[in-house]
């Protein structure tokens, strides 16, 4: 097991020269092989991992191989496929989801119970161009909208679709509306992004008469050109009784066009509860739990094959690995529900726990959400704040230092170079820290754009997005990065295999030692990428909290 961690022993950053950085995946395997035991193989074969008990790193890490993780990852595409290309809560595609996760790990041994929750489903908005074009367009609510359907003319607002777009105060006041005739039954008013909040310019537009509104992307950057949406709470405290939707830039310019007429449908939500999966393994020390998650829901727009499907799919395969190991302490794995609603499944556990008075039993919680990303970095979540300083608005608890340098003596083993992820709030960790239970994990980025100095670190595209198809149609099972999902997944199961056995480094309850002689080095520091102005780390909205202004 790996030593006591008081501090960070710090090394200088390393680079990975070009040869280096297209050989992180054959240098990960190599250091699997050091694993090995003489005489034995690099990888366990399938039958030998089903009827052991992987009870020591050198067995665990030949047994959790990326084939095991994207079989599972294939299953939720499948479910995809069959489901309207989403697993989001609410839909079929979670349900099945769910259905699979129980089934395989019922079928490994592990306890499971299914975990219900509040939660109301907010049906996808439909925006369709009748006239002078027949089209389709991507389209989402805005929090606070009225419902309905209205087919009309489309009237634009003040709107501006020549170069440089900028400024834009399209609704912004009600001399914007003046001379153009909202008179009509079903009128919807084209409105731009720019300068007011969504919610003034959406009242303005139903003061002015109009009976719907479509709000669409100011266009003068390419971060402000793609499909927008918000809330319209802020200055405005009062729901609208007409419905509003979004629209990408080049949507909106196409229903600017004369003669245009429209087709929206916002339909109410609906109360659907879900349900986590909750799945544990005994162990002796059953007051002492060991913790890890991931959530298993995906956006309305696309597969979530990344986003979440490689968080829980390597849970899944750790867990079928691990499944006849007699661990010292309880290990107890999750698979969340709507956390692209707004982390509703963990929050809700995390506060019946509460309730109950069994929360202080969680010793630690890891948190694993986007770990292959197709253009990504390493990162750790930053427990001791040495990159960032706490966004999360609460102080990160004790013994999070300890579960980040377990990480970070991973990646340094494996040769592989890392950087500090932000304890952003943006995942299901939140719940947890929130209530004083130490936390870490790992994260392969997501909408933010890798830098020039992190391509030549890591490799990949300088310029681009780590997850290019972050919440998007196209996280499908071609989005994933392999070598990232093959090194994340063993390191994920050495934490589990390290706290399985003692967390005595997180939170002083004594252990056992992890059967071998095994030891990982001291952490070699991270790269010092992130919390850069325009690039690196984690921006504010994983959890769909979009702006409420401009």
């Amino acid at each position: 097991m790996m030593p006591a961690l008081e501090g960070k022993t710090m090394y200088p950053s390393r680079t990975l020269s070009k040869r280096a950085k297209v050989a992180v995946i054959a240098t990960t395997a190599v250091a699997a092989l050091a694993l090995v035991p003489a005489g034995g193989a690099a990888a366990a074969p399938t039958q030998a991992c089903e009827t052991r008990t992987n009870n020591t790193y050198e067995k665990l890490l030949s047994c959790v191989t990326v084939d095991g993780v994207l079989e599972h990852e294939r299953a939720l595409q499948a479910i995809a496929d069959a489901n309207g290309d989403t697993r989001a809560a609410g839909t079929a595609g979670y349900t099945e989801s769910v259905e699979y996760v129980v089934d395989t790990l019922e079928a490994a041994g592990w306890n499971v119970e299914l975990d219900e929750f509040p939660f109301t489903f907010v049906p996808p908005p439909l925006l369709e161009q009748l006239t002078p074009v027949a089209a389709e367009y991507a389209s989402g609510n805005f929090t606070g909208t009225g419902y309905g359907e209205v087919t009309g003319n489309v009237i634009p607002v003040d709107i501006v679709l020549d170069m440089p777009r900028d400024p834009v105060t399209s609704g912004c006041d009600a001399s914007d509306f003046v001379g153009l005739d909202f008179s009509g039954p079903s009128d919807i008013a084209l409105i731009q992004r720019g300068t007011c909040e969504f919610g003034v310019k959406a009242i303005n537009a139903q003061t002015a008469g109009a009976e719907a509104v479509i709000i669409f992307n100011q266009g003068n950057t390419e971060l402000r050109s793609g499909l927008i949406t918000g809330t319209l709470f802020g200055m405005n405290q009062t729901p609208l009784s007409i419905p509003v939707v979004g629209a990408s830039f080049a949507d909106g310019a196409a229903l600017a066009q004369e003669g245009s007429t429209a087709h929206i449908v916002v339909d109410q939500p609906e109360s659907r509860p879900q349900v986590n999966v909750i799945a544990e393994l005994p162990g002796v020390n059953d007051t002492n739990v060991v913790m890890a998650g991931a959530h298993l829901d995906s956006v309305l727009a696309g597969p979530g094959i990344n986003d979440n499907g490689s968080g829980s799919s390597a849970l899944l395969e750790i867990a079928q690995q691990i499944s006849k190991l007699k661990p010292q302490n309880t290990v107890r794995f999750a698979w969340w529900g709507a956390e692209e609603s707004g982390l509703l499944g963990s929050h809700a556990w995390v506060d019946e726990q509460v309730a109950e008075g069994t929360l202080d039993e969680v010793a630690l919680y890891l948190n694993f959400d986007m770990v292959a990303s197709p253009n990504y970095i390493f990162m750790v979540y930053d427990g001791d704040e040495s990159g960032w300083d706490a966004p999360a608005g609460v102080p990160i608890p004790d013994g999070s230092i300890a579960i980040e340098d377990l990480f970070e003596s991973y990646y340094t083993w494996a040769g592989v170079p890392y950087d500090d992820a932000q304890f952003s709030g943006r995942s299901d960790y939140q719940g947890f820290i929130q209530e004083g239970i130490p936390a870490g994990g790992l994260f392969t980025g997501a909408e933010v754009v890798k830098t020039a100095q992190q391509a030549e670190i890591w490799g990949g595209t300088a310029g681009q997005q780590y997850d290019p198809c972050y919440h998007l149609a196209c996280d499908d099972i071609d989005n994933l990065a392999l070598d990232a999902l093959d090194v994340n997944s063993d390191a994920i199961a050495a934490a589990v295999m390290t706290y399985a056995y003692s967390t005595e480094t997180v939170n002083g309850v004594p252990g056992k030692k992890v059967p071998g002689n095994f030891m990982f080095p001291a952490p070699a520091g991270p790269q010092g990428t992130v919390n850069l102005p325009g690039g690196g780390g984690l921006a504010p909205d994983h959890d769909h909290a979009h702006g409420d202004v401009d």
